[in-house]
């Protein structure tokens, strides 16, 4: 047994059980996976401007282990020009990419609201209403779509999300005679569970699709004013 026989045993995955596989990647969720971690995969306390991120060449690596076809789904955003090497990048290691420009909805902001909300986020109408904008690009559909439209093409369905949006893709997926993998992180709905033949927490594979990242230094005075919602 090969060290990559051994990880996918280690972690339930049989490629005679599971046959022919297709995963799908929603990376806007599995972006944030570890975000609040404050250790990395070996235990160790990351410095105060570390963070964990999912490293997209490593996730491609450990999809290939038992993957036939991976398949990745994000949103950029035309804003922010950091975000536009991610599906590029996910397509030089492998992956089908689907992407979509992020569309952003108003949400104004009452009393209260106005008071914990960082101000620097805080935008204003014409008519001197406050309010944030929430960055919205899910692609539940896009991904049921394909994975119905695929459906005579793989023997298991392997899911890298956690969103309760795919409950009822599962149980027809299931209905249909197909194995489920899904792999997720933090709190994940009893019934995406109960319906997967394989369940894998990401904190099990931390080490097999993260870096650590540099952040930029944040003075110690901003931090205070983020926690108490002020940044004048």
């Amino acid at each position: 047994m090969d060290l990559s026989e051994f990880k996918l045993k280690a972690l339930g995955i049989d490629k005679k059980l599971f046959g022919k596989v297709y995963s799908f990647v929603d990376f806007g969720n599995v972006n944030y996976w570890f975000e609040k971690d404050e250790r990395d995969a070996q235990n160790k306390l990351l410095g105060e401007n570390e963070k964990l991120i999912v490293d997209i060449e490593k996730l491609a690596d450990f999809l290939d282990l038992f993957s036939d076809q991976k398949r990745f789904y994000y949103g950029w955003n035309a804003r922010l020009e950091t975000s536009w090497h991610l599906p590029i990048k996910a397509e030089k290691y492998g992956f089908i990419k689907v992407t979509k420009p992020i569309q952003f909805i108003k949400h104004y902001l009452d009393d209260l609201e106005l008071k914990i909300v960082v101000q620097t986020k805080i935008k204003q109408d014409r008519s001197g209403n406050y309010y944030i904008e929430i960055p919205k690009s899910n692609f539940d559909v896009e991904i049921s779509v394909d994975s119905i439209r695929l459906l005579k093409k793989y023997d298991t369905f392997c899911l890298l999300s956690g969103d309760s949006d795919f409950v009822r893709l599962i149980e027809f997926l299931k209905k249909n005679n197909k194995n489920i993998i899904i792999i997720a992180a933090g709190e994940v709905v009893r019934t995406l569970k109960e319906n997967a033949d394989n369940f894998i927490n990401a904190q099990r594979i931390k080490g097999q699709i993260t870096i650590i990242k540099k952040t930029p230094p944040v003075k110690a005075e901003f931090k205070n004013r983020i926690r108490l919602g002020r940044t004048r």
